[in-house]
Protein backbone atom coordinates (compact mmCIF):
# COMPACT_ATOMS: atom_id res chain seq x y z
CA UNK A 1 0.00 0.00 0.00
CA UNK A 2 1.17 3.59 -0.87
CA UNK A 3 1.85 5.72 2.13
CA UNK A 4 2.24 9.41 0.94
CA UNK A 5 3.55 12.62 3.11
CA UNK A 6 3.63 16.36 1.24
CA UNK A 7 5.66 19.42 2.37
CA UNK A 8 3.46 22.22 1.12
CA UNK A 9 5.04 25.78 0.36
CA UNK A 10 8.97 24.92 0.58
CA UNK A 11 10.90 27.17 -0.02
CA UNK A 12 12.93 25.89 -2.67
CA UNK A 13 12.19 26.29 -6.80
CA UNK A 14 10.72 23.38 -8.27
CA UNK A 15 13.24 22.68 -10.88
CA UNK A 16 16.26 22.49 -7.53
CA UNK A 17 13.96 20.06 -5.62
CA UNK A 18 13.25 17.73 -8.87
CA UNK A 19 17.26 17.21 -9.01
CA UNK A 20 16.94 16.35 -5.25
CA UNK A 21 13.70 13.62 -5.73
CA UNK A 22 15.47 12.48 -8.76
CA UNK A 23 18.37 10.77 -6.99
CA UNK A 24 16.00 9.66 -4.38
CA UNK A 25 13.24 7.56 -6.57
CA UNK A 26 12.97 4.09 -6.41
CA UNK A 27 16.00 3.50 -3.32
CA UNK A 28 14.87 2.12 0.21
CA UNK A 29 14.11 4.70 2.65
CA UNK A 30 17.55 4.12 4.67
CA UNK A 31 19.66 4.68 1.60
CA UNK A 32 17.57 8.01 0.44
CA UNK A 33 17.97 8.85 4.08
CA UNK A 34 21.70 8.28 3.71
CA UNK A 35 21.93 10.25 0.34
CA UNK A 36 20.15 13.31 1.47
CA UNK A 37 22.56 13.77 4.52
CA UNK A 38 25.33 13.92 2.74
CA UNK A 39 24.23 15.98 -0.26
CA UNK A 40 25.92 19.69 -0.14
CA UNK A 41 22.54 21.15 -1.03
CA UNK A 42 20.99 22.90 1.94
CA UNK A 43 17.57 21.91 0.78
CA UNK A 44 17.76 18.35 1.29
CA UNK A 45 17.38 18.65 4.84
CA UNK A 46 13.80 19.43 3.93
CA UNK A 47 13.30 16.16 1.93
CA UNK A 48 14.82 14.30 4.10
CA UNK A 49 11.70 15.22 6.65
CA UNK A 50 9.08 14.32 4.47
CA UNK A 51 11.11 11.04 3.15
CA UNK A 52 11.07 9.86 7.55
CA UNK A 53 7.30 11.83 7.49
CA UNK A 54 6.27 9.00 4.94
CA UNK A 55 8.24 6.19 6.88
CA UNK A 56 6.33 7.28 9.84
CA UNK A 57 3.10 7.44 8.56
CA UNK A 58 3.70 3.87 7.26
CA UNK A 59 4.83 2.37 10.64
CA UNK A 60 2.50 4.42 13.05
CA UNK A 61 -0.90 4.28 10.56
CA UNK A 62 -0.59 0.78 9.00
CA UNK A 63 2.01 -1.22 11.12
CA UNK A 64 4.32 -1.89 7.84
CA UNK A 65 8.30 -2.65 8.68
CA UNK A 66 10.12 0.22 8.15
CA UNK A 67 13.24 -2.15 6.87
CA UNK A 68 11.31 -2.76 3.92
CA UNK A 69 10.31 0.79 3.14
CA UNK A 70 10.84 1.74 -0.74
CA UNK A 71 10.41 5.30 -1.92
CA UNK A 72 8.53 4.69 -4.88
CA UNK A 73 7.86 7.65 -6.27
CA UNK A 74 8.45 11.22 -5.09
CA UNK A 75 7.60 14.58 -7.22
CA UNK A 76 7.14 18.17 -6.83
CA UNK A 77 4.81 20.69 -8.46
CA UNK A 78 4.39 24.42 -8.23
CA UNK A 79 3.92 26.04 -5.25
CA UNK A 80 2.45 29.60 -4.95
CA UNK A 81 5.34 32.73 -6.21
CA UNK A 82 6.35 35.80 -3.98
CA UNK A 83 6.59 38.84 -6.40
CA UNK A 84 9.18 41.13 -5.15
CA UNK A 85 10.04 44.51 -6.87
CA UNK A 86 14.11 45.20 -7.29
CA UNK A 87 15.03 48.74 -8.48
CA UNK A 88 16.57 49.56 -11.88
CA UNK A 89 18.41 52.21 -13.32
CA UNK A 90 16.14 55.50 -14.56
CA UNK A 91 13.33 54.65 -12.05
CA UNK A 92 12.34 51.32 -13.40
CA UNK A 93 11.66 48.23 -11.58
CA UNK A 94 11.82 44.48 -11.89
CA UNK A 95 9.66 41.79 -10.44
CA UNK A 96 11.55 39.11 -9.04
CA UNK A 97 9.71 35.98 -8.35
CA UNK A 98 10.37 33.47 -5.66
CA UNK A 99 9.29 30.40 -6.35
CA UNK A 100 8.09 27.40 -3.73
CA UNK A 101 6.98 24.12 -3.97
CA UNK A 102 4.62 21.46 -3.22
CA UNK A 103 6.62 18.42 -2.30
CA UNK A 104 5.15 14.62 -2.23
CA UNK A 105 6.96 11.56 -1.47
CA UNK A 106 5.40 8.24 -1.29
CA UNK A 107 6.84 4.74 0.12
CA UNK A 108 5.69 1.66 -0.06
CA UNK A 109 6.63 -1.72 1.38
CA UNK A 110 8.48 -3.81 -0.87
CA UNK A 111 8.32 -7.67 -0.11
CA UNK A 112 11.90 -9.57 0.18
Amino acid sequence: MEVRSYVRDAPIAPKKAQLLLNEIRGKSVAEALALLRFMPARHARMIAKAVRSAAANAENNFSQEPRNLRVISAWVGKGIRLKRMSPRARGRADIIQKRRSNITVAVEEVER
